[in-house]
């Protein structure tokens, strides 16, 4: 929905402006304006002249393809100032080309300015003519002016694309990797030597420190001290969201974490972040929401999208291509990849997730859940990492699982599901007394031993007995709460190869606790509906409409007598699209205003520079060749004498942007044309 302010805020933005600027506006429609004048009767006539169908129709038909970006632009960015216009559309309309197209809106009352208090200075922020709604919605509404895009058969893909480095698969490896590598840190704060080349091995394609940062803000993964440890009940409640939420939420931790360099690492709370995280991950995912599957779309229309509400729109870009949400199918052009849930079988059941690749080894497809994924992780440790996504089934990673809740039915039952009943019965069995001989000794926190009565001598072993407080009963034994460590060793080195140590955190019903975190990952916006996704631009350039009005008034000035410079003002209102009716003509009063000279007016290009150092005003200059670098435009600064040549000293303005660059020294007589683009009379 475009917002139009009312009709009198606008009124009292044009009857603001300096008397010189109101009148010369108002004598563009009415001509000469009696005195005593009326501020307020003279917007009234304004507003009725505006209202015209006759008028309305002609400012329709004036209004061609740049300036339809321009009002489209307005909509989009809710009133923006004429430097978010400039950053907008960078790299595709230059500063003096969307300067021009803004100061002519004007003139035309398409466009008004008004201002607001910012951080120590007045703000100057352009709107639409609230008069001109039913001209003015429609192209207002139609963003796919501004986005342009093209069927995705238009362009062949390259046969390599590049593919994102995370995904679900790579959590759970992220997840299995992670817990195994107790020692994680320095005591400085970067990866271990030793646990950055085995990442480097198994996650050939991964940026480590930066996902890692990235998740830790996001909370599922925390540092302490030099420990890295994964927070079970937080991934858990990750499960909660949509593939799509749960990469615009990673998308996000990476930006969040990246704008956090610098910081130290001690410094960053996932609590203290999540406003910044929820607001990355809403503008990642609406601008995946905008993109349609069935078409690809150019750098500079991405650019655009993510630049609705944020400015480091390439950063955003970037992270969604490295989190797998957008893909580049050839060298101009992206693609959205459609993030899906695990689609059912015809009979309801889930797909085959998982292959035994050899009895102990499972390579995961990229179709398996989330959760399941996740459950894997817990009790396999990671192998391979890149294209494809391997785990192991060993004896310290079920014993992990183990601690952790789970039990060896839930496993396997968990496996045949996910590979449809083809697990071998050496891997059942295994993984049974894996968890027979994990029941028969046991290490509990509160430091009580328990010991199966196969395993009680133990108890009479000097290490282990000398750390024995109190027989609680058989095979149950108090130890100091201090001894847990010694008391692993003891068992060790008696021969015990699995020792049950019960930690907190996952769980195989997990789902309260998901429940309770579920304020940490709130929903993201849903896509729109299909037909309400970006399409291609629906409003044809008209220019045939506009040419038959500029004509038509061409040829009613031709049967005036007029002096020849009033007849050059008026054809300049004519071109500039400023005349709407024949009266405006008859009726003009005219002070002309000259804006360019050429070759041998030597004394016209000498004036215009003036006027242009004086107001600071935009110019062109074309020198004479047919190079583009002999096309220039910049802020004259000076008009200087070297002997009987003047020399006019350019500030060069970079293409696209309003940053100055170079300062360039032209004679005059070299110039084969100097035009001074007007400055907005709303500036005065």
């Amino acid at each position: 929905m475009v917002n139009f302010r009312p009709v009198d805020f606008w009124k009292a933005s044009i009857m603001t402006l300096p008397e010189n600027a109101f009148f010369e506006l108002l004598r563009t429609v009415f001509g000469k304006i009696k005195t005593p004048y009326n501020k307020q009767l003279l917007m009234n006539n304004l507003e009725k002249f505006l209202l015209r169908e006759d008028i309305k129709n002609n400012i329709n038909n004036y209004i061609n393809h740049n300036e339809c970006l321009v009002i489209a632009a307005v909509a989009a960015l809710n009133e923006p100032t004429s430097g978010d216009l400039d950053a907008f559309f960078a790299g595709e309309l230059s500063y003096t080309v969307l300067h021009d197209l803004i100061i002519n809106l004007e003139e035309r009352f398409i466009l008004y300015r008004f201002f607001e208090d910012g951080q120590n200075r007045r703000v100057s922020r352009l709107a639409l003519n609230p008069v001109l709604e039913p001209v003015l919605a429609p192209i207002a509404a139609d963003s796919s002016l501004l986005f342009p895009s093209i069927a995705a058969n238009e362009v062949k893909a390259d046969e390599e694309q590049t593919m994102g480095y995370l995904n679900d698969r790579i959590l759970a490896a992220l997840l299995s990797f992670v817990s195994r590598n107790k020692m994680f840190f320095r005591a400085g704060g970067s990866i271990r030597q030793k646990v950055g080349n085995t990442a480097k091995t198994l996650f050939p394609h991964l940026p480590m420190e930066t996902v890692i940062g990235g998740l830790r803000v996001l909370g599922l993964f925390s540092d302490e001290g030099e420990t890295l440890v994964p927070d079970y009940r937080r991934f858990t409640a990750f499960g909660n969201l949509s593939r799509r939420e749960r990469m615009a939420y990673c998308a996000a931790g990476i930006l969040t974490h990246n704008s956090q360099e610098g910081e130290p690492s001690d410094t960053v709370s996932s609590w203290l972040l999540r406003a910044e995280v929820r607001s990355y991950a809403e503008m990642i995912s609406r601008l995946y929401n905008l993109m349609n599957p069935e078409r690809l779309y150019p750098h500079t229309t991405l650019r655009k999208m993510a630049f609705i509400g944020v400015n480091n729109s390439d950063k955003i870009i970037d992270v969604m291509e490295k989190t797998g949400m957008i893909v580049r199918v050839s060298e101009k052009y992206w693609h959205k990849v459609p993030l899906i849930e695990s689609a059912l079988s015809a009979e309801g059941a889930a797909p085959v997730s998982i292959v035994m690749d050899t009895p102990n080894t499972l390579l995961m497809y990229p179709e398996i859940a989330y959760n399941d994924a996740i459950s894997i992780a817990v009790f396999a440790d990671v192998i391979e990492a890149g294209m494809t996504v391997r785990f192991e089934l060993s004896r310290d990673s079920a014993v992990q699982a183990f601690n952790r809740g789970f039990s060896a039915d839930a496993i396997i039952d968990l496996l045949q599901r996910l590979s449809q009943n083809r697990i071998s019965e050496n891997v059942l069995f295994t993984l049974r007394d894996w968890e027979k001989r994990h029941g028969e000794v046991t290490l509990r926190r509160g430091l009580v031993l328990t010991l199966s009565p196969p395993q009680r001598h133990l108890a009479e072993t000097k290490p282990l007995a000398k750390l024995i407080v109190e027989t609680l009963a058989p095979g149950v034994y108090l130890l100091p709460e201090s001894a847990e460590e010694n008391a692993a060793q003891a068992l060790s080195k008696a021969g015990v190869a699995i020792i049950a140590r019960r930690e907190e955190g996952y769980r195989e019903d997990s789902s309260s606790s998901s429940d309770t975190l579920r304020h940490f990952f709130p929903s993201l916006p849903e896509p729109a509906p299909a037909a309400d996704k970006l399409s291609p631009a629906g409003r044809a350039d008209d220019r045939s409409s506009a040419s038959i009005l500029i004509d038509n008034f061409h040829s009613i000035l031709k049967e005036m007598r007029l002096s020849g410079e009033a007849r050059d003002e008026l054809t300049a209102r004519i071109d500039r699209r400023l005349v709407l009716s024949e009266t405006q003509l008859k009726d003009a009063n005219v002070r002309y205003e000259k804006l360019e000279a050429r070759g041998l007016d030597y004394v016209g290009k000498a004036l215009i520079a003036k006027q242009a150092v004086a107001m600071q005003s935009p110019v062109e200059v074309v020198l004479p060749g047919k190079q583009k670098q002999d096309h220039v435009f910049g802020i004259p600064k000076a008009l200087e004498k070297a002997g009987s040549e003047s020399i006019l000293v350019l500030e060069l303005l970079n293409e696209g942007d309003t940053d100055t660059g170079n300062t360039l020294r032209i004679p005059l007589g070299k110039i084969s044309l100097l035009r001074r683009i007007k400055k907005s009379i709303f500036e005065g």
